[in-house]
């Protein structure tokens, strides 16, 4: 049996794998999860004794099919309760990270399906995180690109957002930049500052590394309603 710490790791892993493509290196780990290097050098040695991920000596780890399945199955409750919390306890999006965290190794697997039916099986969570599948099958990989990643006037979907910093959170959900909500680039300043417009007729300026955590993809205009579309 797991550990809760060794799920973590193993979770903490696939995101960064997803993120960007593997070795996942060990100070990618320790800065994701608050540890120093040393711990996360302990820790991978166990799980590679254990079968769960890959070592490449001088570059990094990446988890084999074992360390995946159980990694998605983290991930699945993680992410169900997520959603569960705000659609049925009145939680905010920005609360329900920490005890998602807490409660996502000590759920059973009867209580994961009636949290999924009573949601009525959703694909995404809050944040617009796709949901693995009660088989655990990785989620397909959809075409989002970074909201950093685009010029002035490109019109644009919020598609997911980073769910680990409530303070970010709470200011993007003020900010109406949440998933599904519309956006056009504005500006981006030579120092990193990208200004957007929303479609209340209200702009933004979110800092590069707020950009960067902000997943979308491109719309055209006649794909959305009139009222969607945000000035320039």
């Amino acid at each position: 049996m797991l550990s809760d710490v060794m799920e973590d790791y193993l979770k903490a892993i696939y995101i960064l794998q997803e993120r960007d493509d593997p070795p996942v290196s060990t100070s990618e780990i320790a800065e994701y999860l608050d540890v120093t290097p040393p711990t996360v050098t302990s820790m991978v040695e166990k799980l590679d004794e254990r079968g769960f991920v890959e070592r490449e000596k001088y570059k990094g780890v990446e988890l084999t099919d074992e360390g995946i399945t159980v990694a998605l199955e983290v991930l699945r409750h993680h992410r169900l309760l997520e959603a569960y919390l705000t659609e049925h306890l009145d939680y905010d999006w920005s609360e329900v990270h920490e005890e998602a965290d807490v409660l996502e190794h000590h759920i059973s697997e009867e209580f994961e399906r009636r949290v999924a039916e009573a949601l009525g099986n959703p694909t995404v969570d809050p944040h617009g995180d796709p949901i693995p599948d009660a088989d655990l099958s990785p989620p397909a990989d959809a075409e989002h690109t970074r909201l950093s990643a685009h010029d002035p006037g490109t019109l644009l979907e919020i598609s997911r957002v980073s769910d680990r910093d409530e303070d970010e959170l709470r200011y993007l959900k003020d900010a109406n930049i949440t998933p599904g909500t519309v956006v056009r680039i504005v500006d981006v300043a030579p120092f990193g500052m990208v200004t957007v417009a929303v479609s209340d007729g209200g702009r933004q300026s979110l800092p590069e590394e707020i950009a960067d955590s902000i997943r979308v993809k491109r719309v055209e205009t006649d794909a959305v309603s009139t009222e969607e579309v945000p000035e320039a």
